[in-house]
């Protein structure tokens, strides 16, 4: 939880300073606290970002691993913000800011619970459709590898990556790899 939820539930500082001390809660990083014996699963920093980053939206190769479209472990948490907002610090977990704009931030959002808490996450299909997008960023095998993994299981459909592909402007980029993909799979 965060601390000002801590404190809206009429937890006191001090409060919350003496059981840090006796070891019943931990500080995970400025703000953020955790029941010491919790059971923490794979996804529990996807978690801690979307409390500390409430407008956020897990991306790119974080929202490839969640959804089991990649073999990449991310050494950083991917999240998407508003070009206009204001970059957040995070000590823990490692954190990746992306700047999405406009309706490239909105489409393709699905709210996960995560230990407890609704992370919002984006969809496979929009998720191939951004690697493809930031493909200079997170490297052209990981957004191919993506697209293979999200078509040829079923776990999107082409013609919902095409919808997310033209909104974003990058269907003239990703058309020939979609393409071959899915005649690879007929």
């Amino acid at each position: 939880m965060r601390r000002i939820e801590l404190s809206d539930a009429g937890v006191h500082p001090e409060t919350l300073s003496r059981l840090v001390e006796e070891g019943v809660l931990t500080r995970v990083s400025r703000g953020l606290y955790q029941l010491t014996d919790a059971d923490v699963t794979a996804s529990h920093d996807l978690a801690n970002v979307a409390k500390r980053i409430p407008k956020g939206v897990i991306c790119l190769i974080s929202a490839l691993q969640f959804h089991e479209l990649t073999l990449q472990t991310p050494s950083r948490v991917w999240v998407a913000i508003d070009p206009k907002a204001r970059k957040p610090r995070i000590e823990y977990p490692p954190t990746r800011i992306a700047r999405f704009g406009g309706q490239a931030l909105s489409l393709g959002v699905e709210i996960h619970n995560i230990d407890g808490v609704p992370v919002p996450i984006y969809n496979p299909a929009k998720t191939v459709v951004d690697c493809f997008r930031f493909r200079k960023l997170v490297g052209f095998n990981v957004a191919l590898e993506g697209l293979h993994n999200v078509v040829k299981p079923g776990k999107a459909k082409p013609a919902e990556i095409v919808r997310f592909a033209r909104a974003t402007r990058i269907w003239s980029v990703l058309r020939p790899y979609l393409e071959t993909v899915v005649a690879d799979g007929a």
